[in-house]
């Protein structure tokens, strides 16, 4: 069984910053690509950023410049820096795992990421 922990999520001013992290753990299991997600009350989850096993990036266009992924697969864990943050990216933010060859999908619990303008 794999579980996915969030932290990071709070709190923050319109032009501020936060840093999300996930840690992966459990037992057996590979890594492929981890990524973030997020959800606005009323929206649908989206596609904020992932890192494949190699270290291949991939964001969507509304974080492009402000927010940074990166991984360490030593220890299964995933950050989202996130600068200049803006009202509308209050959001849950979810962490997302894919491991082995079947490419199992896990997500964690969510942190919450509020911007007050």
């Amino acid at each position: 069984q794999v579980q996915l922990v969030e932290s990071g999520g709070d709190l923050v001013q319109a032009g501020g910053s936060l840093r999300l992290s996930c840690a992966a753990s459990g037992s057996n299991f590979v890594i492929n690509t981890m990524g973030w997600y997020r959800q606005a009350p009323g929206n649908e989850r989206e596609l904020v950023a992932t890192i494949s096993r190699g270290g291949i990036v991939n964001y969507a266009d509304f974080v492009k410049g402000r927010f940074i992924i990166s991984r360490d697969s030593n220890k299964n864990t995933v950050h989202l820096q996130m600068d200049n943050l803006k009202s509308e990216d209050t959001a849950v933010y979810y962490c997302y795992i894919e491991t082995g060859v079947r490419r199992i999908a896990y997500w964690g619990q969510g942190t919450q990421v509020t911007v007050s303008s």
